[in-house]
C-alpha cells in the first residue's frame, strides 16, 4: 500500500483538497492518520466493523482495547449513544470540545468491533480544527485510537506516524506538533458515579468541581491483572514503550541522581547506551551517554507534551537503557506518571537516602 504523505493548514485554499480526500477514504473503508490537540489519530469509519478491524491490524492492536471514536458536533452523539447521564451532560458542556473522552452505553448502530466487545462505547469531541474538518467531511463518528504500532510511543508529530505506519494506512495528514503531547482523560459516564478510567489534561480535580465525586480506576496506576477486561484504550496493556529499557528511580533529587548515575556508570561499563530522562532542574546532575529534559518540573503540561517525543528520541540515539525520574501523581502529574509506568512495564527503583546507606 502506498500512504499518501499530505501537509495541512486551513488558512490556505489548497488544504480544502486535503480534507475532501481525507474524508473519501474514510468514507470508503480506509484509514487516515490525523492530527488532534492530544495526539496522532488513527482513523476509520466507526460504525463500519471491517474498518475498524483493519485500525487493529494496522497498528498490532489487541482486539479487546476499545477504540475511541471521534465527533466534530454536539448533536452527533445522539445517534451513537443510548443514554447520557446528567453527570456527562455537565462534564460535556464544561470540557467538550478538549481532551476528555467519555464512556457511554453505546447505541446499537455502533459495532462491536469498535468497543472491544462491550455494550460502552468510547467517545470524544476533539478541539483540533484538521480534525473536527475532517470527521465532519467524512460525516461519519470517526474510530481513531492513537496512530503508533501498539506498544510504542503515541506519535505527536506526523513524521512518528509516518516512522510507524507508512505502507500500512491510506493516507496521513499533516497538522503540526500536537499541543498537549499526552492521550485524552477518560472518564466512566455509564455509572452511578463518573470513574476515570485513563488521567490526561482534564485532571479529577477539574472535573470535581463540574460534578462532584469523581472515582479513580486502581489500574490507573498499578499493574492491571492479567484477566482484566478494559473498559478503555491503555488500561490493559504495556503501552509506550522505547526498544530501550525503561527503569523509574523515585527518591529524594540528590539520592535519585546518585542512583541513576551508579546504574548508568554500570550499564555503560557493560557496553550498554544509557539514557537520562531528567528535568531543567536536574538535567546537570546526571552522567550518562544521552541525557535529556522533559522541561521544568513546575510545568507539568510541558512534561507531558515533550514524554513520547523523548521516549521516541532516545530509540532514534539508540539508548538501550533508559533511566527517567518520577513524578507528583497530583494534577496533572497522575496523566505523567501513568504514562510512564507503562512504559517501564512498572519497574521502579527507591534511591535511597546517603545517611540510609
Amino acid at each position: 500500500m502506498k500512504t499518501i504523505l499530505a501537509k495541512v493548514d486551513l488558512r490556505q485554499s489548497e488544504s480544502a483538497e486535503v480534507i475532501r480526500t481525507a474524508a473519501k477514504i474514510l468514507q470508503e473503508g480506509g484509514l487516515v492518520a490525523f492530527p488532534t490537540e492530544t495526539v496522532y489519530g488513527l482513523g476509520g469509519n466507526g460504525l463500519d466493523g471491517a474498518a475498524c478491524e483493519k485500525i487493529y491490524i494496522a497498528k498490532g492492536r489487541p482486539s479487546d482495547n476499545p477504540l475511541i471514536l471521534h465527533i466534530s458536533e454536539f448533536e452527533e452523539l445522539n445517534a451513537i449513544v443510548r443514554e447520557i447521564s446528567p453527570a456527562a451532560q455537565k462534564l460535556m458542556d464544561a470540557f467538550w470540545p478538549g481532551p476528555l473522552t467519555m464512556v457511554f452505553p453505546k447505541a446499537d448502530i455502533v459495532p462491536l468491533k469498535a468497543t472491544g466487545g462491550l455494550d460502552t462505547v468510547a467517545v470524544r469531541f476533539p478541539s483540533h480544527p484538521v480534525a473536527r474538518a475532517i470527521i465532519k467531511a467524512a460525516g461519519l463518528p470517526i474510530a481513531a485510537p492513537s496512530a503508533n504500532s501498539s506498544g510504542k510511543p503515541s506519535p505527536t508529530r506526523a513524521s512518528h506516524v509516518e516512522f510507524d505506519l507508512n505502507g500500512k494506512i491510506d493516507m496521513i495528514v499533516d497538522g503540526g506538533a500536537a499541543e498537549w503531547g499526552l492521550e485524552s482523560t477518560i472518564v466512566d459516564v455509564s455509572g452511578d458515579v463518573p470513574m476515570i478510567l485513563r488521567p490526561g489534561a482534564v485532571t479529577k480535580e477539574m472535573m470535581e468541581e463540574v460534578v462532584g465525586r469523581v472515582e479513580i480506576d486502581p489500574a490507573i496506576l498499578t499493574k492491571p491483572a492479567a484477566d482484566l477486561k478494559p473498559k478503555a484504550p491503555g488500561m490493559k496493556y504495556t503501552h509506550y514503550s522505547p526498544k530501550a529499557e525503561v527503569v523509574l528511580v523515585k527518591g529524594e533529587r540528590q539520592a535519585v541522581a546518585d542512583e541513576i548515575n551508579r546504574l548508568a556508570a554500570l550499564d555503560m561499563s557493560n557496553g550498554k547506551k544509557t539514557g537520562v530522562m531528567a528535568t531543567e532542574e536536574t538535567k546537570d546532575l546526571y552522567h550518562a551517554d544521552i541525557i535529556l529534559s522533559l522541561g521544568s518540573r513546575d510545568r507539568p503540561e510541558q512534561i507531558g507534551a515533550n514524554l513520547f517525543k523523548l521516549l521516541r528520541k532516545f530509540d532514534f540515539l539508540g539508548a538501550e537503557k533508559v533511566y527517567s525520574e518520577v513524578f507528583s501523581e497530583e494534577g496533572e502529574g497522575m496523566a505523567i506518571m501513568n504514562r510512564l509506568n507503562k512504559a517501564a512495564g512498572y519497574q521502579m527503583i527507591e534511591a535511597a537516602k546517603a545517611s540510609d546507606s
